[in-house]
């Protein structure tokens, strides 16, 4: 457990005690006779949401002779109120503690799917070295740069470029009113057999797609600051809505494997029938607050975003893309590795496919396909432990 104390107007996680934040987290690594039973680096996890210490890519870097941390955010297993500031400032709190408690002198961030996104700018927001200020939403968070100190090098391992750059991928741009969600336009709606737009999709047809899905996106936006100002000139101005947003999972790559083509099965998503998670419990922003929507799916707002936060990152980069994965797609990859390829990139910068590799290493050749990840893992922590 790592506790660290912040001053806060309003609870947004259930539980806890007040200012107190408690960070389960979990440290994995090899015992003696292991030759690498005591290291001066450690990879560390975070995702927004938590929840992936038993994944077995966590394992199987322990058994390698990594020592890994996997670190819970205080929103370990719900993101309907998480504000990324706050994430931000619970991964800072981790360094700190692997660094100053743990005496690891060398950190590297291993930013698997959705932590992806969140290593590369919390480590923008410490090389910028000004701390945090405030929320997307503006409200005041103070975090000082002391507790957002630089780590040495960043791994993008399966990782998409941002929840809400991912989200507005993902969003069904049939839904016109979200106050009657099921009532949509058959033009765009992808699971509706009448659409005369079926795979292979025109790229006519993606464009406005993907123009409808951004407009649907800054719809809802306007919506949250409307109600948010309503909120902040009343008597109550710390007050909060919650609301449910439908319709979080009509890509047209999850029907027409020509879109962003990898090995991926055609009518799957990493959650199943994408038209079945379309309208699901566990939708990404199937919950939220006013505030979260700012801070975590707002196109126009959210600040956690990969390829903007990687003009900032110098240190060396990892970026390690799955060639059947499901859920982070190729462009996802290489759009990644692109933003980090910048005039003042790392020479230790690399990418790499794995071949046939789900989103989890699932399937009959997953152990095979966890095996090359952890090789090239392994290998790029051995060379940055040796710089």
């Amino acid at each position: 457990m790592v506790l660290h104390f912040e001053d806060a107007a309003f609870s947004d996680t259930y539980g806890g005690g007040g200012n107190v934040i408690g960070l389960d987290n979990h440290l994995v690594k090899p015992v003696a006779p292991h030759p690498n039973a005591e290291s001066d680096t450690v990879l560390i996890f975070m995702h927004p949401t938590g929840g992936g210490m038993y994944l077995p890519i966590v394992g199987a870097l322990a058994a390698a002779g990594n020592h890994v941390i996997w670190a819970n955010s205080r929103y370990r297993g719900t993101d309907s109120a998480l504000i990324m500031e706050k994430v931000a400032a619970d991964l800072g709190q981790t360094i700190v503690d692997a660094r100053d408690r743990l005496g690891y002198s060398k950190i590297i961030l291993a930013g698997w799917s959705g932590g992806g996104s969140l290593s590369m700018w919390y480590q923008s927001l410490a090389v910028a070295g000004e701390g945090i200020t405030d929320t997307a939403a503006g409200d005041p968070y103070v975090v000082p740069a002391e507790r957002l100190p630089e780590v040495d090098a960043v791994m993008m391992l399966a990782a998409h470029i941002s929840r809400h750059g991912t989200l507005t991928e993902w969003m069904d741009p049939s839904i016109t009113d979200e106050s009657e969600p099921f009532v949509r336009d058959p033009f765009l709606n992808l699971y509706d057999p009448a659409n005369e737009n079926q795979p292979p999709y025109s790229e006519e047809y993606l464009q406005t797609f993907r123009d409808a899905q951004i407009a649907r996106n800054r719809d809802i936006t306007a919506w949250v600051k409307d109600r948010l100002d309503e909120i902040r000139n009343s008597d109550e101005p710390n007050r909060e809505l919650s609301f449910t947003v439908q319709g979080t999972m009509a890509d047209p790559r999850w029907l027409d494997p020509a879109v962003d083509p990898n090995g991926r099965t055609p009518g799957e998503c990493y959650l199943g029938d994408p038209k079945i998670v379309n309208d699901g419990v566990v939708g990404l922003a199937r919950y939220s607050s006013l505030r979260s929507w700012l801070s975590q799916w707002s196109y126009d707002d959210a600040r956690c975003d990969a390829l903007k936060a990687a003009v900032d990152v110098t240190v060396p980069v990892l970026v390690v893309g799955n060639g059947a994965d499901n859920a982070c797609t190729p462009s996802h990859t290489h759009r990644l590795f692109d933003a980090v390829s910048h005039a003042d990139a790392h020479p230790l910068n690399q990418m790499h496919e794995i071949e046939g590799a789900s989103h989890y290493y699932g399937g009959k050749d997953g152990r095979e396909h966890l095996a090359q990840a952890v090789k090239i893992i392994t290998d790029f922590a051995g060379q940055v432990s040796s710089q």
